[in-house]
């Protein structure tokens, strides 16, 4: 499994993560059986969030690890707060402590390698929100800090406030999900594609390091669906097939493996099938030329200025 250097921080992730959103479908003997999977799999990252089934999938995660083949050591793990569902978003010193503490007691750990701001609020405090940070660092309850969906004004106005360096953003990016790539092969152009709706957030994160996170990377729209294998979406699936076959793998793999080919990706797999994250976890043993990589985006459906 390709490993990376996930936000330049010195934290060596596997490039294929674990979700583990669903988690709650599986009973516990599932749930460690897919734990162990990814694992033999050569996934070490993990990625959780507070509001993932109201709290329950940090608990079965949590669980599930402690009986595990692996040891905590082993592996990095994630986790993401900030969201009351459907009534705020909160990232006041106060809430940001107690969701920390509370993550930590479901997921029987003592500390998270990594914690995310889940969805910017715009009625957010940099200074507040850095002193939480300190507090969670010298407690030791959080290793690194980063962030997901925002965009780069977003970041730079928190990152100004808080001394840590932002490592990681966390993005919708797949096939079929391609903004942040479109607006820049679409530069000084007047079509649909031209619009920057992301703020320029592929290049911003490259030049600033932080990596991004690509969650859905097998959806298209908004949880609309999945597109492998998806009769709506013929040439892009005959073109995955196509190079599943060259590398002798499989077109999980392959549409994985066209978003680790864009620099400083990682990619989210939230599936809680054991056989499926292994097949997805082989995109980290091979890289797609940049043809091939250009292939699939016209098979998508996308074309250049």
């Amino acid at each position: 499994m390709k490993q990376i250097n996930l936000g330049n921080a010195g934290l060596n992730a596997s490039a294929v993560a674990l979700g583990v959103m669903r988690i709650p479908s599986l009973d516990h003997s599932q749930a460690v059986n897919l734990l162990d999977s990814a694992h033999n799999a050569g996934v070490t990252f993990f990625d959780n969030a507070d509001i993932y089934g109201d709290g329950e999938s940090e608990k079965i995660f949590g669980a599930a690890l402690k009986d595990a083949s692996f040891s905590r050591d082993d592996v990095l793990v994630q986790t993401k707060v900030g969201i009351f569902p459907g009534k705020r978003y909160d990232f006041s010193k106060e809430h940001i402590l107690e969701a920390v503490d509370a993550s930590l007691e479901r997921l029987q750990l003592d500390y998270v390698d990594t914690l995310l701001l889940h969805r910017p609020d715009p009625l957010m405090e940099p200074d507040d929100i850095a002193e939480a940070f300190l507090t969670l660092q010298n407690s030791g309850k959080v290793r690194q800090f980063g962030v997901s969906n925002f965009n780069p004004m977003q970041v730079e106005f928190l990152q100004q406030a808080v001394p840590q360096k932002l490592i990681a953003n966390q993005l919708q990016l797949s096939i079929m999900h391609t903004g942040m790539i479109d607006f820049g092969m679409h530069t000084n152009m007047t079509d649909e594609r031209s619009i920057n709706h992301d703020g320029g957030i592929l290049e911003y994160s490259r030049m600033h390091k932080m990596t991004i996170q690509a969650w859905s990377p097998f959806q298209y729209g908004f949880f609309a669906g999945v597109f492998i294998d998806n009769p709506k979406f013929p040439d892009l699936n005959k073109k995955l097939h196509e190079l599943a076959d060259k590398y002798n793998t499989n077109v999980n793999a392959i549409a994985a493996a066209w978003i680790l080919r864009i620099p400083g990706t990682q990619v989210i797999a939230g599936t809680t099938n054991a056989g499926r994250i292994a097949q997805i976890a082989e995109a980290g043993n091979f890289e797609l030329s940049k043809q091939e990589w250009y292939d699939v985006y016209f098979a998508a459906g996308n074309d250049l200025p």
